[in-house]
């Protein structure tokens, strides 16, 4: 479980595709002294295990799966990534909850100064846009980001310079691919209404269908 609020960026030092995935060595040398082998670690966004350190980085393995429904398959040696630790319980709880389960792949739109802060517009996919409301948050490439606006096939976000300065947001070219996932709250109370209302479960994101619930659903999320 993790909160959304990235601790640090790191490296990516070294890309190897193994059978049934891919193996990432991530250059992180602020974690190496609070982490243990089996730890789980937000990378942009995707909870993956520590199976090894060397010299400062940590390596981690990328399952098929992942590689899927993610952008992690898109990373390459030099690239930057944004790092988060696990939850402990004795944290405090400052963005969201957020699982590192990645909901879908969305893209970054537009960006655009607004007074202290800068305004980032996104895309993002039919498995999290129903679940997308002003002033909800959502998980952008593991950045917990309070909606804005919902808009046409996606939202927008507010970001003060705090962020900007610790995450790759700043960075990240127009149309560039990122990891989104939904606030896990809206996704119970979609599953919760469903069965209220007598309807079938929505489906499993990787589907993405937009049935008659669905539909009714979204509608509500994206007219605020």
């Amino acid at each position: 479980m993790f909160t959304g609020l990235i601790e640090c960026e790191g490296i990516i030092t070294r890309v190897e595709r193994i059978q049934g995935g891919m193996r990432l060595e991530v250059y992180a040398p602020e974690f190496g002294r609070d982490m243990a082998i089996g730890d789980s670690i937000s990378v942009d966004g995707a909870c993956l295990t520590v199976t090894k350190f060397i010299r400062g980085a940590f390596l981690a393995d990328v399952a098929e799966e992942t590689l899927a429904v993610t952008t992690l398959g898109q990373l390459s040696q030099g690239a930057h990534v944004n790092l988060e630790r696990a939850l402990r319980f004795s944290d405090r709880l400052g963005g969201h909850i957020v699982t590192g389960h990645v909901d879908g792949v969305g893209t970054l739109v537009n960006r655009r100064p607004a007074g202290n802060s800068t305004v980032y517009q996104f895309r993002a996919p039919k498995s999290v846009l129903p679940y997308v409301a002003p002033k909800g948050s959502v998980a952008v490439d593991g950045i917990s980001l309070t909606v804005a606006q919902v808009v046409p096939e996606g939202f927008t976000a507010a970001v003060v310079p705090h962020t900007e300065e610790t995450t790759t947001l700043a960075d990240k070219p127009i149309s560039s691919p990122v990891n989104m996932e939904a606030d896990m709250l809206a996704k119970y109370v979609r599953r919760t209404v469903a069965q209220y209302m007598g309807r079938p479960e929505p489906a499993p994101a990787s589907q993405e269908p937009r049935g008659r619930l669905g539909d009714m659903l979204g509608g509500i999320s994206e007219g605020g």
